[in-house]
């Protein structure tokens, strides 16, 4: 599931190097928190916050196959 949601975002950004993800995982709860540089940020989240939106319905509907709860958070 993380090299699903790093290949995604990783074909968004220009700034390949500052990516990272981490993945906190509690049951059936896991958390990516999805780290860009601040250049990226905006690319990332959309106009409105659509392609945020959008990768975050990708991964949750492809953990809902798993039987895991999935959030991704981006943080600054």
């Amino acid at each position: 599931m993380k090299e699903i949601l790093e290949s995604i975002i990783l074909n968004i950004v220009d700034n390949k190097e500052a990516v990272s993800i981490t993945e906190k995982v509690d049951g059936e709860n896991v958390v990516y928190e999805v780290k860009v540089a601040n250049g990226d940020m905006g690319r990332v989240i959309g106009k409105q916050g659509r392609l945020a939106k959008a990768i975050r319905t990708l991964v949750k509907s492809l953990g809902a196959k798993e039987k895991k709860r999935i959030t991704v958070e981006f943080i600054d």
